[in-house]
């Protein structure tokens, strides 16, 4: 048993020719890329809140905002990759986003005649554009792939057209990313998937949209938090 995990594990590690040998000897090289982009927003919610009705009076309510789920988008953009040494490179990738974040409000306070609390939802439609700026790390390669780690900074400008629905973001922030891939060789090019997150270091909630509310009953819904962080997941492929 233990002659033929030998054997087995000897055969795996046997060298192949390679395809594209030189590839990664270039200098600088481009690309394009494709993907797939699952949203999310953090927020925080403010907790009791102290409203004016119609009629001059006050009232305590309670709202509690979530984005109650993931929801999927797809990517494209173009690569520029340049070699500073064997093992690290420095990638520049404009993107497009295309995206949206389901918002849910749960109005604790106004209960339904089932004793639950109210709940009105925001479909929060996002495009945007990115300019990540990257670090490769990549280990040896062997045979025909070659793993890797990245990290870097990811501007991104939120073309979203302003509305009067309950939540408005910013229309840019500064992103974080970190994930890992492979570079696999074909023989007419290198595909690379890769897996990425993403996770906003500023606060991308849009505090002066509340005081742009034409409808006043709205702003409790908007007031009901105070910061948010947005995420994302990114799957992307990559040809060079």
């Amino acid at each position: 048993m233990m002659l033929l995990l030998l054997a087995v594990t000897s055969q795996a590690q046997t060298r192949k020719i390679q395809n594209k040998p030189y590839i990664d000897l270039r200098p600088l090289h481009f690309g394009i890329l494709v993907g797939m982009n699952m949203q999310d927003i953090e927020f925080q919610n403010v907790g009791p809140q102290t409203i004016t009705l119609d009629d001059g009076t006050t009232q305590e309510k309670m709202i509690v905002c979530d984005a109650d789920r993931w929801n999927s988008g797809f990517s494209v953009g173009v690569l520029a990759d340049l070699r500073l040494s064997q093992h690290l490179n420095v990638r520049f990738t404009p993107t497009m986003h295309f995206g949206a974040k389901h918002l849910t409000f749960r109005n604790t306070t106004d209960l339904t005649p089932e004793g639950k609390p109210t709940e009105v939802t925001q479909d929060m439609k996002n495009t945007y554009v990115s300019f990540p700026l990257d670090l490769k790390f990549s280990a040896e390669r062997f045979n025909n792939y070659r793993p890797y780690m990245m990290a870097g900074i990811n501007p991104m400008v939120n073309l979203t057209s302003k509305n009067q629905e309950y939540i408005q973001l910013k229309s840019s922030d500064l992103f974080f990313e970190v994930g890992l891939g492979c570079d696999l060789y074909l023989p007419f090019f290198k595909l690379i998937p890769e897996l990425k997150f993403c996770y906003s270091l500023r606060d991308a909630l849009d505090h002066d949209h509340a005081g742009e509310l034409k409808d006043a009953n709205l702003r409790q819904y908007t007031n009901s938090v105070s910061a948010g962080h947005s995420k994302m997941i990114v799957l992307t492929f990559y040809f060079e």
